[in-house]
């Protein structure tokens, strides 16, 4: 579990309500059926027009990402791959074979399973970057699905309330009638911008951040498959591949700082 997304979500809902509660309100006055068929189903209809249902179902699968940690252990990775290259100079990279079926990631047993089919070096790492590039592109597409949701969420908040602002206007012979018909109207604009800034943009960031990691990951796994099929020293093979380390933790400090 991720506990900084659960509290993050905690905050930002608990914060806004307890604000709104401070100022004298209560939280029934947002709670419109109407508003939330506007918003939540206009920004669903949007984004299915907006994408293929296969894009919406992998934005869906997705979804986990947020709540639950997908971080790699790089550390734990280059040990096995270490391990990997220990074995097949003593053995020969024949024995690859067999230990990809236990790799820990399938990336990994793709590679491996190359290198032990003797495979030219352009052609594995080719068939290795492919699969990378699907999965980014897989990533990127379902962040953008959740993206572009919080750019629809906000319109149709608008749109609801201007359509509660026509039913307002229709009244304007009762002014008893006035200041909670307008108040009631503009529930579908907060409704928008909660969807946008709290869930959906949010959801985004946080897939992309997490598959980051993951991507660190893959690309350790490619130059250590090279550097084994390349006859490197396992000792060799460890060093290269903690300069990812050293260059990810660079990074992560220049993400904190911005």
């Amino acid at each position: 579990m991720d506990f900084a997304a659960v509290i993050g979500t905690f905050m930002g809902f608990a914060f806004i309500l307890a604000g709104m509660i401070l100022e004298g309100g209560n939280i029934g006055q947002i709670l419109q059926i109407t508003a939330a068929f506007i918003v939540i189903g206009g920004t669903s209809g949007a984004v299915f027009l907006s994408f293929p249902i296969a894009d919406f179902k992998n934005a869906f699968s997705l979804l986990k990402t947020v709540y639950f940690n997908q971080v790699p252990d790089y550390n734990k990775l280059i040990a096995e791959i270490v391990d990997y290259s220990q074995k097949a100079r003593k053995e020969g990279v024949i024995i690859l074979e067999k230990e990809a079926k236990k790799a820990s990631d399938p990336l990994l047993a793709l590679g491996l399973e190359a290198v032990a089919d003797g495979a030219d070096p352009s052609l594995v790492r080719e068939m290795m970057e492919n699969q990378l590039a699907r999965l980014e592109e897989k990533v990127q597409t379902g962040a953008k699905v959740y993206e572009s949701a919080g750019g629809y969420a906000p319109t149709l908040g608008i749109i609801g309330a201007v359509m509660g602002l026509i039913q307002v206007m229709q009244n304007l012979s009762d002014p008893s009638k006035l200041g909670a018909g307008i108040a009631v109207a503009f529930v579908a604009t907060i409704y928008g911008l909660f969807l946008a800034n709290l869930v959906t943009i949010p959801f985004s960031t946080r897939i992309k951040q997490k598959y980051q990691k993951i991507f660190v990951a893959k690309e350790i796994i490619i130059s250590g498959v090279l550097a084994i099929q390349a006859g490197e020293s396992p000792a060799l093979i460890e060093r290269k591949l903690e300069t990812y380390l050293i260059d990810n933790k660079k990074s992560e400090k220049k993400e904190a700082k911005a």
